[in-house]
């Protein structure tokens, strides 16, 4: 079961007029220009209608270009229509400058607080961030450029071992595998991953080490045709197809043995990160390689790969570019590494170096320390600077006692007191208010107090009004429904309500006291009773009706009537009884009007109720009509006011009911909630800046499920 909230009844429409109509900054002199609307704005100056004109102009040219090349002419309308826009827009938006700027700057204090943060505050902001920009900076190029170092160191060595076996080799062959047995022996007390291979002129393989990174190569590449290489090779990390790891290669021709190489392998294990780690404070925390990134960058979208656990902070990640090449072919590539380290043991790092002691402490953690003690006075000053700024506003702006000085004797009795404070600011403008006043003073006194007694009076017969109104959530299965209730003024004299009868059936009640304000609130609260009453004892709306005219016509004065319209719905059987007395047509939109088919107008006959005039209780009953209409799910029924239909714009043109049918028509699959903003969007965008001059009240029912299933029915 769907259930819609009854909103609180409100004057929305007068609330939002009345808030578009506040100005846009402190009191009005009276040598202000009015406040135009968006509307004026637009229709009434030059700048409104040249931005008009310039943009239709520039939509006609839109429109022609799609159907071809476009003439000189064109062309020239619409570089007119470009400047015509440039100059509107410039305009506009200087006006709203100038406007905001107005708004913000009006008090003094506020003026005097901005001039400090910007003067001060700010500025000190981008000087700390700056800092902060090139520290991040600094840190990342040392952090790379150590890593680099100690990896260039890894390469050299690859280089001296390869270069040292193919030397030895080339002097005494016949000893070659002891040789590169022995090479491997000694250098891997620092490299315990070291892997060493000597391709023989005839081809046989003498592999040394452990070779676990990749097999060892049974000859030499085709493109290697240097003496001596060294360098890096990427390989695909096992288990994760988009990361790399890289091993440090160096390979050392055998003189005057044809294509006969030493090739000596170094893998950055883990190992080897974490001694590199002891000797740089970098640690590496991933390889990918250009072809892996982009195919990252494909898999998502055209967007950029990410790196092994990305780099998320400046301060302790950053990035290095390795050049490494594919072994098979001798492709070059690019390999990229994060690199991660932490701020302190890259300092320690840096200034380990520095063995002057000064003081009991190392030179480096003394200039440390005294970059500290520097940046906190930094900070204390400018908290001071930045309350001592707030404390000279605050001293500034206590010329405001003396206001207050001068309505105390005014209250007192003295009207001839003035205030001279020679300024156009905010406290020019209360001065000159407060002098223009003073004169009329204590009439204005009496006449605030009486208007503040009537419009409590009229607050609390509002909330009275309104505490007969149904609030809360209805709880009735099968049915989403949500209304509402606008006044024209504090009170008026709609009423809806709604009346669960048992055994699936609900009674709904609209109706429209004639004029408005006090008494046609008083007689909506008698109504309320009556019905309430009546509704348990009468079934039919009909007798309903025709008992509420008869009991209710000896009360009301002469000059006033009842239109309403009383309902049942009963979903056992899924049919809506309804009689309407004198009351706006009700518009019903069947579940299959999405087909094309417009709402109906439902305006069963009936008279008001109320009359007292000959025969007028006979003549109720003989005009009265009861009728009825089957229900189905996705059914739409509009109940409404006169308040809706009769809502005038500034020309006094209608709202009507051929538009409020046109709307449920057009929008009636939506929900009760969202027909119900709709219609209320399309009121006040036809109603514009006028008043509204009746209540307007309106209920709208959704069936949104059937206790019993009813083929549809035609009315």
């Amino acid at each position: 079961m769907a259930r819609e909230r009854l909103p609180d009844t409100h004057q929305t429409g007068r609330r939002r007029r009345s808030a578009a109509a506040l100005p846009l900054r402190g009191p009005v002199r009276p040598d202000d220009p009015p406040q135009l609307s968006p509307r004026e704005l637009l229709l009434t100056t030059w700048p409104g209608r040249l931005f008009l004109i310039a943009a239709g102009l520039k939509m006609l040219v839109a429109l022609w270009r799609l159907t071809g090349a476009l003439p000189t002419s064109a062309r020239v309308v619409s570089s007119a229509a470009t400047i015509g826009l440039i100059i509107s827009v410039g305009y506009f938006a200087t006006k709203l400058f100038v406007l905001m700027k107005q708004r913000l700057l009006w008090r003094v204090r506020r003026r005097l607080i901005l001039s400090y943060i910007f003067i001060g505050v700010i500025p000190s902001l981008l000087i700390i961030v700056f800092f902060l920009f090139c520290g991040a900076v600094l840190f990342m190029s040392v952090a790379a450029y150590l890593f680099k170092n100690g990896y260039d160191k890894i390469v050299d060595d690859a280089r001296v071992v390869a270069q040292a076996a193919a030397l030895e080799i080339a002097r005494s062959p016949a000893t070659a595998q002891q040789t590169v047995e022995r090479v491997h022996r000694i250098r891997s007390q620092t490299y315990r991953a070291l892997s060493v291979v000597y391709i023989a002129p005839d081809g046989s393989v003498h592999p040394v080490g452990r070779w676990e990174h990749m097999k060892a190569p049974v000859k030499a590449p085709t493109w290697l045709t240097d003496d001596l290489f060294a360098g890096t090779v990427a390989l695909p990390l096992q288990g994760s197809p988009d990361q790399s790891e890289l091993v440090v290669r160096s390979a050392a021709k055998v003189a005057s043995a044809g294509r006969s190489y030493v090739i000596v392998d170094i893998p950055i294990d883990d190992d080897r990160v974490q001694q590199l780690h002891e000797k740089t404070a970098v640690r590496a925390r991933g390889v990918v390689t250009t072809e892996q990134a982009a195919r990252a960058s494909a898999r998502t979208s055209g967007t950029a790969g990410t790196y092994p656990n990305g780099i998320a902070l400046m301060w302790t990640r950053s990035v290095i570019q390795l050049d490494d090449v594919d072994w098979e072919t001798g492709n070059p590539g690019r390999a990229t590494i994060s690199i991660s380290y932490r701020l302190g043991e890259l300092y320690n790092q840096l200034s380990s170096a520095q063995s002057i002691v000064v003081g009991g402490m190392r030179l480096g953690d003394a200039i440390l320390a005294v970059v500290v003690v520097i940046a906190f006075l930094f900070l204390i000053i400018e908290a001071v600077a930045l309350l001592m700024g707030l404390a000279l506003a605050r001293s500034i702006t206590s010329s405001v006692h003396e206001l207050f000085m001068g309505t105390e004797r005014v209250r007192q009795g003295d009207f001839t007191h003035r205030i001279e404070i020679p300024s156009r600011d905010q406290l020019g403008e209360l001065a000159g208010s407060f002098n223009q006043m003073t004169g009329s003073i204590e009439n204005l006194l009496q006449t605030a107090a009486e208007k503040k007694r009537l419009e409590e009076e009229l607050r609390i017969a509002h909330e009275i009004q309104m505490s007969l109104l149904p609030r809360g959530p209805l709880d009735f299965p099968g049915i989403g429904v949500t209304a509402l209730c606008v006044p024209a003024r504090e009170v008026g004299g709609d009423y809806y309500d709604f009346f669960p009868l048992g055994s699936n059936r609900l009674g709904v009640l609209i109706a429209d006291v004639s004029g408005k304000g006090t008494s046609a609130a008083l007689y909506m609260a008698e109504l309320k009773g009556l019905v309430l009453s009546l509704s348990q004892i009468y079934q039919s709306p009909r007798q309903l009706l025709m008992e509420v005219n008869r009991i209710i016509s000896e009360n009301l004065d002469t000059r006033s009537f009842i239109t309403m319209t009383y309902a049942v719905i009963d979903l056992g059987v899924g049919v809506m009884t309804f009689a309407r007395a004198g009351h706006t047509p009700m518009i019903y939109l069947q579940a299959n009007g999405a087909d094309g088919r417009a709402a109906q107008v439902l305006a069963p006959s009936g008279i008001v109720v109320g009359l007292r005039i000959p025969g007028a209780t006979q003549k109720f009953a003989d005009l009265l009509e009861e009728d009825s209409i089957t229900l189905q799910r996705g059914d739409v029924l509009v109940l409404y006011t006169d308040g809706i239909t009769e809502a005038m714009n500034s020309d006094s043109d209608l709202f009507g009911e051929a538009r409020l049918s046109r709307i449920v028509t057009e929008h009636g699959h939506l929900d009760a909630a969202e027909l119900r903003e709709r219609i209320l969007r399309e009121v006040e965008a036809f109603v514009g800046s006028a008043d509204q001059h009746d209540d307007m009240t309106m209920i709208l029912i959704k069936i949104e499920e059937m206790a019993v299933s009813q083929e549809p029915v035609a009315v």
